[in-house]
């Protein structure tokens, strides 16, 4: 049998109860109060004007293997403010096209004829609302209609520290035996937008390695590689949020 309760045992449990709820109440109460003052510990301050941010597109030019296109894509994987949408060459059979389609990512062959005598891939472009390009080792100089159309949003990297070793022919192994005939104690990457020349464009940025007295052209083109890895996609995200 269970005890009975008498009237002030009632009493008591019922002011107790009414204790606990007015406690609760006053620490919900003081908890929505600290949120209030501290969202922005919870949320960055820009968060609702993030979420309608426009998505910036690139496209990238490649002509080879495409291990810094890789780096690339892969640097911006996570990111929701700027993708990669497309992979072009102007090599059929270019590593680089089976990377992409790798990461799901698709891609474009581009004809010598059609790429120079018609302006066909602007089209190609703005279905996918490309805002920005970048050439990774893509070796065709880029017409001047194209130039024009990504003014300042056009960017290259170039295995040497631009001015030296650049212009037409100064790519891959080519530039690294240049700077290791000119006896060079160092090389580098530059990163430059694209005008109408080769390798003349504005410079944004440049990075050095030192050369060590036994080092052959592959060694150097090893050194540079690293640097090309390292920098070309956070330089790349700066001047495309930027632009």
């Amino acid at each position: 049998m269970l005890p009975d309760i008498g009237q002030s045992d009632k009493n008591r449990t019922i002011t107790m109860s009414k204790e606990c709820k007015s406690q609760y109440l006053t620490y919900t109460f003081c908890f929505l109060i600290y949120t209030c003052l501290n969202i922005n510990c919870i949320f960055p301050k820009n968060w609702q004007n993030r979420k309608h941010e426009k998505v910036r597109n690139i496209a990238i030019f490649a002509s080879g293997t495409g291990s810094n296109a890789k780096k690339i894509v892969e640097y911006f994987e996570k990111n929701d403010q700027i993708q990669v949408v497309l992979i072009a060459s102007n090599r059929a059979k270019a590593p680089v096209l089976q990377m992409a389609k790798d990461f799901g990512i698709d891609t474009l062959k581009l004809d010598r004829t059609t790429f120079y005598q018609t302006e066909s891939i602007l089209g190609q472009l703005q279905q996918y609302k490309v805002d920005f390009i970048v050439l990774a080792g893509f070796l065709w100089l880029v017409p001047n209609y194209l130039v024009k159309a990504y003014d300042k949003r056009m960017v290259n990297i170039h295995p040497a520290l631009l001015p030296k070793y650049g212009g037409k022919g100064m790519y891959g192994i080519n530039v690294h035996q240049a700077v290791k005939d000119a006896g060079d104690e160092e090389s580098g990457i530059t990163i430059h937008l694209v005008n109408e020349q080769y390798d003349e464009g504005s410079i944004v940025f440049q990075a050095r390695c030192t050369i060590d007295a036994g080092d052959t052209p592959t060694d150097i083109a090893k050194k540079v590689l690293k640097l090309e890895h390292r920098h070309f996609a956070p330089v790349i995200e700066d001047l495309v949020s930027a632009s």
